[in-house]
């Protein structure tokens, strides 16, 4: 039995993730800082429901605190949990973006370090993005070369960095960062356009399903590693 957590998985790519996740026989933990819209997709799912909100150290670690009684143990953390800055580049926004995007991040992770241990197969997942690789927004041929989304693009390049410093600092744990697709979410509801949730939740399974010799400290899309 697989034991997982998706952060901000009440609906996008995260839902879609645990929906995969819980076919293969997962016992999921959906994440999410809205108890109504957690509880409902729990529901819909299948799966269980555990409030969390990434920017808040006392609900992580109420989440994890939970997990840990129920199961004693974490097997695959999934990273979802995301927010775009909506046109609007100032400071606070800057705050309130890095916060969710890269510090929550860090929130969780160091909460679910001692439950991943305790695991055969520990496994993260970053739900990231090449709007924060420097290769793929200064390449023509890319469509992130086009995207103006400067506090977006920066956190993801955090979101990277931090996972691929946490495969280095915890090496019996296997930590990637993947680029999911331009995907029709509520993140890119402005701009239109994007593939399915259910496209994109594919690399996201296939990364939180890795076996116990599989890559880590990557950067990975459909097509395998990608250059950041």
């Amino acid at each position: 039995m697989t034991i997982t957590l998706i952060t901000g998985a009440n609906k996008g790519i995260g839902f879609v993730t645990a929906r995969e996740l819980l076919d293969l026989g997962h016992v999921v933990y959906v994440g999410a800082r809205d108890p109504r819209r957690g509880e409902e997709a729990a529901s819909a799912l299948g799966a269980r429901f555990v409030p969390l909100d990434v920017t808040d150290d006392a609900s992580v670690a109420r989440a994890l605190a939970t997990i840990d009684a129920d199961e004693g143990r974490l097997d695959v953390l999934v990273h979802n949990a995301g927010i775009a800055e909506n046109g609007v580049v100032d400071g606070p926004t800057a705050l309130r973006v890095f916060d969710t995007n890269a510090v929550g991040i860090v929130r969780v992770t160091e909460a679910a370090l001692p439950l991943l241990r305790r695991s055969s197969n520990p496994t993260v997942v970053t739900v990231s993005s090449s709007a924060g690789s420097f290769w793929a927004v200064n390449n023509p041929d890319r469509p992130e070369y086009h995207l103006t989304s400067p506090l977006y693009s920066a956190s993801k390049s955090a979101a990277t960095m931090i996972t691929v410093q946490y495969a280095k600092s915890q090496p019996g744990i296997r930590f990637n960062a993947v680029e999911p697709g331009y995907t029709a979410t509520d993140l890119t509801a402005a701009i239109g356009g994007g593939r399915t949730p259910a496209e994109s939740a594919r690399t996201v399974v296939r990364l939180a399903t890795l076996p116990p010799d599989g890559p880590t400290g990557t950067l990975q899309d459909d097509s395998g590693l990608l250059s950041w």
